[in-house]
């Protein structure tokens, strides 16, 4: 008997590469060149192979019909977006965050100061970004309580398979190898079974971080309080340049004048629009009085 990888289209055509990718553009904000043509017949084999397909003309037409709309958009956003993410991954943020935005925001909150620090992991993948902001605020606020006494972090994504897996919570223990000591003794659980080599969040920890799927071409983000701080690392670099400026000044929206906003190694926002300064490589502050058109923002 023939398999489905042996009689299915080695090659995606023109047309159905530029109809897809024009799609998940218009769709997710996500930018494929034609140099990443390639990339996508890959990742989407996996899915010919699923529905038992034999072209990608013929997965095409699925996915455009009602009942592709329907039932497998959000498979085919999960295989093209990428989940790559580790624990305490750039810790100089982390040490940023500890050593100069929390005490900075602590000490402008004022009569704020009775809510507690909210903070937004945009694009957090399996989890292990949102989970080491857990626990460096709550080693913070264990250290200065009368600073933050309380924090909680949203947490959202758009690949529904990588959420599910960031609210199990459960990592091989070599992905943890980033983490401090002291911090992978307090926060995290060992499997009984020692040959599985498995670890868990703890569950106060966990209770801490609230996930979410969110498109950030969505018209409403679903944020109704104002944010302390975000983490939107490495997913800045899928979008086009009008794309994000756009994202960045959504973000702004919703940060809170004085707030902060990092963003991956690779990313600057320079020659952006926004109500930003730079503080750091990769970091960012919300200007705390913002003139019209942002111009004393980041605008190099």
């Amino acid at each position: 008997m023939e398999s489905i990888t042996d009689t299915a289209t080695t090659e995606m055509s023109i047309k159905d590469f530029c109809r897809l990718s024009d799609f998940i553009h218009s769709q997710y904000g996500i930018n494929l060149p034609n140099s990443k043509k390639v990339m996508l017949e890959s990742r989407l084999k996996k899915r010919l192979r699923a529905l038992n397909m034999r072209s990608y003309e013929e997965y095409s037409e699925y996915v455009f019909s009602k009942r592709g709309m329907e039932n497998e958009l959000v498979h085919m956003i999960d295989v093209v977006t990428t989940n790559k993410t580790d624990f305490y991954r750039e810790p100089a943020h982390f040490d940023y965050l500890v050593q100069k935005a929390l005490p900075d925001i602590a000490d402008s909150r004022g009569a704020a100061a009775a809510r507690p620090l909210k903070v937004w992991s945009a694009g957090c993948a399996t989890g292990e970004e949102p989970y080491t902001l857990a626990m460096v605020i709550s080693e913070f606020s264990n250290r200065c309580p009368e600073l933050i006494h309380n924090h909680e972090i949203l947490a959202t994504d758009i690949s529904t398979k990588a959420l599910d897996l960031a609210k199990m919570a459960i990592y091989n223990e070599e992905r943890t190898g980033p983490l401090p000591a002291n911090l992978k003794k307090k926060y995290l659980m060992t499997s009984k079974d020692r040959t599985k080599r498995l670890v868990r969040i703890t569950p106060e920890l966990r209770s801490r971080v609230k996930f979410r799927r969110l498109n950030f071409m969505d018209s409403n983000f679903g944020i109704s309080e104002p944010v302390d701080i975000i983490f939107c690392r490495n997913v800045l670099i899928y979008f086009t340049s009008k794309t994000q400026e756009n994202l960045i000044n959504r973000f702004c929206d919703h940060l809170i004048p004085g707030g902060y906003l990092f963003v991956g190694h690779s990313e600057s926002l320079n020659g952006m629009n926004v109500p930003l300064i730079s503080v750091a490589p990769t970091i960012y502050k919300k200007l705390q009085t913002e003139s019209s058109g942002y111009n004393s923002g980041v605008n190099i």
